[in-house]
């Protein structure tokens, strides 16, 4: 009986080592597989990194080379046709020593766009110096009417980009001073709702300074909404006679906009731009990493004013 109880025991306890040792190899294996996967998760996200700070560089330079020939920036530019989505291998050179980066690449696809911010109103526009822009709050208040949003949101947007930029001590001492937005779905700090910020966002930018609209580039809202005395027909007219030959000079635009009461300024209007945003949208498996650029151009200096970059899984955000 001792025996029985001993050989028993003895089962008992290789049946527990069987056990705790299966499961001290389960964990090792799964912190290797876990360990493996945190590793190519960042080296694909270094690599997607690299990527797209190499496009953000091709874009720069296509803009440069724009600058280079002078003239006026209109959509029949080299800078405004788009990127389709492309496999990254097709980029990368033929000979033999890119043969594994091309094989690595064969699920990996790059697109991208330049865009004229300039087409767009600027926020920035609305307040300088902490006084209303009179035409700035007539373009808006155009472009809301046309969209059926509503007055008092421009209202409350306008009384705290004031504020912002009031330097008074009263300002300063104002605990609830609103942050001065980089981005439109910031916009919700100045009074926008996320309802509205959604219908503005094609026709809006914010810039680090006033801008004038590029003609040759903005849409027919925002061309209707910057221009007093047009009516949508007009703003359509001028759309499509520059479709045909872009404008030269405010002068051009006089000429084809069909309404003698048309008035284009400097600073408010123009047929060249300054700022661009650079749109690069890189997919690699399930994963997809979008980045948003914003870049300046002063002559042949193209240079980076912020950068934004998400990532999407398996077609979920991920913050």
């Amino acid at each position: 009986m001792k025996r029985a109880k001993q050989r028993g025991a003895a089962i008992l306890t290789a049946m527990l080592t069987v056990v705790l040792v299966a499961t001290l190899a389960a964990s090792t294996l799964w912190q290797q597989w876990r360990a493996v996967e945190i590793e190519a998760a960042e080296r694909s996200r270094a690599q997607s990194v690299w990527v797209l700070n190499g496009a953000l560089d091709w874009a720069r330079l296509i803009l440069r080379e724009d600058a280079r020939k002078g003239g006026t920036d209109h959509l029949g530019e080299p800078w405004a046709v788009p990127l389709e989505q492309a496999r990254l291998s097709t980029f990368l050179a033929t000979d033999r020593s890119d043969t594994l980066a091309a094989d690595e690449a064969q699920d990996a696809f790059l697109s991208g766009q330049i865009v004229d911010l300039q087409a767009r109103l600027n926020i920035t526009n609305l307040a300088q110096n902490g006084k209303i822009d009179e035409p700035s709050r007539i373009a808006f208040s155009r472009l809301f009417d046309q969209l059926n949003l509503p007055a008092s949101e421009l209202m409350a947007m306008i009384a705290n980009l004031r504020l912002i930029q009031d330097g008074s001590a009263q300002a300063l001492a104002n605990m609830t001073l609103p942050l001065l937005p980089r981005d439109p779905d910031e916009l919700t700090w100045l009074g926008l709702s996320p309802s509205t910020i959604a219908s503005l966002r094609p026709f809006i930018t914010i810039l680090p300074m006033p801008t004038p609209v590029n003609l040759n580039t903005a849409a027919v809202e925002v061309i209707y909404a910057c221009v007093e005395a047009f009516e949508m027909a007009d703003a359509s007219r001028l759309v499509r006679e520059r479709g045909a030959s872009p404008l030269t000079s405010l002068a051009d635009a006089t000429k084809v906009s069909g309404n003698a009461a048309a008035r284009f300024v400097e600073g408010q209007h123009s047929v060249a731009t300054r700022f661009f945003e650079v749109r690069g949208n890189l997919q690699v498996d399930q994963t997809t990493v979008l980045e948003r650029s914003v870049v300046q151009r002063d002559g042949l200096d193209v240079k980076t004013l912020w950068r934004k970059r998400g990532v999407t899984a398996s077609g979920s955000p991920v913050q």
